[in-house]
């Protein structure tokens, strides 16, 4: 079985060159990953060679329209869905509040109801929530406030008079890490009548999503934190997409990933998005070969596979130490294959000075909320303690993860 060259893997990250970045093993991943060189370079590029208003009819224009375009293209491929199915705006958080306004008019006045989770970051929870100000009644999936896991069982019991018209839930929590079964879950949905919203914001960095194996009528995700730009991406496909009522401009409703997007999005950063496609095709050429270049989407799962095999294999010592000690709380799964490598404990103290404490021994990572005030709370999580939480991606190494154990050793 092929393995994750990490050596090639940092070489294409100039974050790992940067002797600001590099003095600290890296575990606030979840919050923002480095950006990966193409990504870079291409956003230079077009800041010096493509800063003008895109598809005019000049040299410049062209070539800046072309790469957005080519962005926009190249990520529906890898993940399986039609180019117009791509939506870019400002953040997965905005993305979020603008569906839901859609969706607000297309429930107004109908006798419906909507499933939330309290497993979700509040951005795909708060906004959904404020529906029940039209009339609408939101139904809470909620977590086991032991385990912080959804269980399916409880979601068939909130479809079963066929009132529920949308579910929305996370890929994974931003805390609890735990893998939800996406396709499974949409399937339940939609055989009661429900659309599928999923933050995939969480998972997404951890392997791009395969869209159609999925089943979810919208996915979201962030590409600040899948190595990119400061961008949100949703995918929506177009059955819905036609549903809901345009949120743009009125003469560009006949545009599908224009119609939820109200203010035109960072032309730089889109174009740049494109650097995301280059680095999933590089892996893949890397490990695999130049020859074995299958279509987009076969590629995107390969890449997944070898991303999730490393992270697994890499996260599981911290697992293991810390299932170990007796003065904090792992949040979320236990093994490895059940999680994304997003590592929450609550801790006896408050965890902020305990990453400060971190800091100052080479690692970065960060305590609070990390806006999932509702799933910490289920789970009886002290709000003025936060919890500490250290991520990982696939470009973290063991000696990293080393380096962080003895680190909390020394601190805790």
């Amino acid at each position: 079985m092929t393995s994750l060259d990490l050596d090639f893997v940092r070489s294409q990250f100039p974050a790992f060159e940067s002797p600001v970045l590099s003095s600290h093993a890296f575990f606030e991943n979840a919050g923002g990953s480095y950006p990966c060189r193409p990504v870079v370079e291409r956003l230079h590029r077009f800041y010096t060679d493509r800063k003008v208003q895109p598809y005019a009819p000049y040299p410049g224009a062209q070539a800046g329209g072309a790469e957005m375009d080519e962005a926009r293209q190249r990520l529906a491929a890898l993940m399986g869905v039609a180019a117009a199915e791509v939506s870019f705006g400002p953040s997965t958080s905005a993305n979020t509040f603008v569906l839901a306004n859609a969706v607000r008019q297309w429930l107004r006045g109908q006798k419906a109801a909507i499933v939330v989770t309290n497993q979700d970051h509040e951005a795909n929870s708060g906004c959904w929530r404020r529906l029940a100000e039209e009339g609408i009644e939101v139904r809470e999936w909620q977590l086991d406030p032991q385990t912080g896991l959804l269980d399916p069982a409880d979601l068939g019991r909130l479809l079963e008079d066929g009132k529920v018209k949308l579910v929305a839930f996370p890929h994974c929590s931003n805390v609890v890490a735990a893998l939800n079964d996406v396709a499974a879950i949409s399937a339940m949905a939609r055989a009661a009548g429900a659309r599928v919203v999923v933050d995939g914001v969480s998972y997404a960095p951890h392997g791009m999503p395969d869209i159609p194996a999925l089943g979810c009528d919208v996915y979201l995700f962030s590409a600040y934190k899948t190595y990119g730009p400061h961008q949100g991406i949703m995918v929506i496909r177009e059955a819905f997409g036609a549903e809901l009522p345009a949120q743009g401009h009125w003469f560009n409703a006949g545009s599908l990933y224009k119609r939820f997007t109200p203010a035109g999005p960072d032309h730089a950063q889109i174009a740049a998005c494109a650097g995301m496609a280059d680095y999933i095709d590089a892996l893949h050429a890397h490990h695999f070969g130049a020859d074995a270049a299958a279509d987009a989407a076969a590629r995107n799962r390969a890449v997944h596979g070898l991303m999730r095999a490393a992270e697994v294999a890499v996260v599981t010592p911290l697992l293991d130490y810390l299932a170990a000690r007796n003065d904090l709380r792992l949040i979320g799964p236990r093994k490895a294959e059940d999680r994304a490598p997003t590592v929450a404990v609550a801790l006896d103290g408050a965890a902020e000075p305990v990453s400060v404490a971190l800091g100052k021994e080479g690692i970065a990572c960060w305590g609070g909320d990390f806006y999932a005030v509702r799933p910490l709370e289920a789970m009886g999580v002290d709000l003025k303690k936060g919890v500490l939480r250290m991520s990982l991606v696939h470009y973290t190494s063991a000696a990293d993860v080393a380096r962080l154990i003895a680190a909390l050793d020394r601190v805790l």
